[in-house]
């Protein structure tokens, strides 16, 4: 899991060099990119947290991965992004978003 967030980060680091317009660059895609690096460290301490932390930490992952969802669907719209781009990235979204899902739900079986 660390691993996939980690290497869309990497993707998501390399985006930025590509947009050209200083008020998308330093509006909706630091946004993003924000979002993504707090998405980053949830999950990394969802990792080392106890199983009844853990169920918080997941929860706002949750949270983030939809939020970025929204935000590269916004910056696709927008021109902001090439299609090819948010399609890539929404991909990857869709992978991370399913380990967390996943992830959550191991912890509720255990719990139960």
């Amino acid at each position: 899991m660390r691993h996939k967030i980690s290497e869309f980060y990497k993707k998501v680091y390399l985006l930025g060099s590509q947009i050209p317009n200083k008020r998308d660059r330093f509006g909706i895609y630091l946004k993003a990119e924000t979002t993504c690096l707090d998405l980053l460290t949830l999950l990394i301490g969802a990792a080392f947290e106890n199983r009844n932390s853990k169920s918080a930490l997941l929860s706002s992952a949750r949270i983030k991965t939809e939020t970025l969802k929204r935000l590269f669907r916004i910056m696709e719209e927008l021109k902001v992004i090439l299609h090819e781009k948010y399609i890539e990235l929404e991909s990857d979204l869709q992978e991370i978003s399913k380990m967390v899902n996943g992830w959550i739900r191991y912890l509720n079986t255990k719990s139960s």
